[in-house]
């Protein structure tokens, strides 16, 4: 059941936040679009980081909007769970990733609310993901989800064999940090190899110098080391993300 709340105005930004079942939880997301183009426009996707969804999915998805595009940022943990403690965080993303039917139905409903907007073509769908929502946007793509496109930033790779690369039919774009001490380089190696016989299938960019939350102007404030933001990466990034879902428009 899919239920909507009162909707707010930001200029021609309007946003709308809605409760729908994912998997065995109830979620709130919260859905942006420009009131002022006409007809259906392709959806984004945004998952939020391990914290749940916050302002900053929030602000992503609204910045996806202001350029043209329908973006819902969906809640992964359910009843708008958040943390700003990340021990919690690693335990509330440790639970839904456990369990990977559970993960991908949550993700799964997340992107039938937005096939379902009046606003959206259901034809041109794209995910990102930051963090432990670039993990989820990357399995939408393996278990063969209906994208055209799916965005990892700074988020955890999976183990992938050359078989299941070779069954990815959306565009996969990854930006990740060298330095990201959480992500080992084996695994990235791996990850790389395995779509090595995929043609222009995966797009990897690694920056150089470059840590976790690359893309989160606040990543210093809860004083893990390992975690530091990168102007640079951020803009750079983002600016891959807006060409590459203007392409897929066209």
């Amino acid at each position: 059941m899919t239920s909507f709340s009162t909707a707010i105005c930001l200029a021609e930004i309007r946003s709308k936040e809605i409760e729908y079942q994912a998997g065995t939880v109830k979620s709130k997301g919260t859905i942006f679009w420009n009131d002022e183009i006409q007809g259906r426009r392709p959806g984004v996707l945004v998952v939020h980081e391990w914290w749940g969804l916050d302002d900053y999915a929030k602000n992503r998805a609204q910045k996806l909007a202001e350029a043209g595009y329908v973006a819902f940022a969906c809640d992964m943990y359910g009843e708008g769970k958040t943390t700003q403690h990340p021990k919690d965080a690693g335990t509330m993303a440790t639970s839904v990733r456990s369990n990977q039917q559970e993960w991908l139905a949550r993700a799964n409903a997340a992107l039938d609310v937005l096939k379902k907007d009046e606003h959206v073509n259901p034809e041109h769908l794209v995910a990102i993901g930051y963090c432990f929502g670039g993990s989820t946007v990357l399995q939408l793509a393996l278990k063969g989800s209906d994208l055209d496109a799916v965005v990892s930033y700074h988020g955890a790779l999976p183990k992938v064999t050359p078989e299941e690369a070779g069954q990815v039919k959306a565009k996969v774009l990854v930006f990740h940090g060298a330095d990201d001490a959480f992500i080992p380089k084996e695994v990235v190696e791996q990850f790389q190899t395995a779509f090595k016989g995929s043609g222009d299938q995966l797009t990897f960019v690694s920056f150089p110098g470059v840590r976790h939350s690359f893309t989160v102007p606040d990543a210093g404030k809860h004083g893990i080391e390992g975690m530091k933001y990168d102007e640079q990466a951020d803009k750079t990034s983002w600016q891959a993300t807006l060409d590459l879902l203007s392409k897929l428009s066209k």
